[in-house]
C-alpha cells in the first residue's frame, strides 16, 4: 500500500537517450595531408512518455589543436524522425578532422506531441585514430 504523499514513479515526458559508436576510416584518411576521417553511428531512443520529433541538430566539433567547428542544420541525414515512446532511430554520419584526435558533442532540438520544444543533449564523445591514445 502506498504511503500518503507518495506518488508512483511516472515516466518523464522528455527522456531521450543517445548512444554513440565511432570508427576511424583509415582508407579515406591522409595523415600526411592532416586529413583524419571518422564515422559515427548515433542511436536515439525515446525513453519518455510523449512522442518526440527531431527538428534540428547542433554539433560542436573540437580537434586536438583546439580548433572548434559548429555545425547546425535541420534533422539528421535528411530526416526529421518522429519517435514514439520506446522507439529508437539509428543513423550514421561522419566528420573530418585535421588532427588524429578530437571530440564531438551537441544537442538535438526536439518537439513533443503537445508542441513543446526541448533540447536533447548529445554527450561528449571522442574521435581517435587507433593506437594514438593509451
Amino acid at each position: 500500500m502506498a504511503r500518503p504523499g507518495k506518488m508512483p514513479p511516472m515516466s518523464a515526458p522528455h527522456k531521450i537517450r543517445i548512444d554513440v559508436e565511432t570508427s576511424y576510416l583509415g582508407e579515406q584518411s591522409d595523415p600526411h595531408d592532416q586529413r583524419y576521417v571518422f564515422a559515427y553511428t548515433i542511436t536515439i531512443r525515446n525513453e519518455g512518455g510523449l512522442s518526440a520529433t527531431l527538428l534540428t541538430r547542433h554539433w560542436i566539433i573540437t580537434d586536438a589543436n583546439g580548433a572548434v567547428k559548429e555545425v547546425r542544420g535541420d534533422g539528421v541525414v535528411g530526416e526529421q524522425p518522429r519517435l514514439e515512446p520506446g522507439q529508437g532511430f539509428r543513423y550514421s554520419s561522419g566528420a573530418i578532422l585535421e588532427t588524429p584526435v578530437g571530440t564531438m558533442e551537441g544537442t538535438y532540438q526536439m518537439v513533443d506531441e503537445q508542441g513543446q520544444r526541448f533540447d536533447a543533449s548529445i554527450p561528449l564523445f571522442r574521435l581517435a585514430m587507433p593506437g594514438i591514445l593509451h
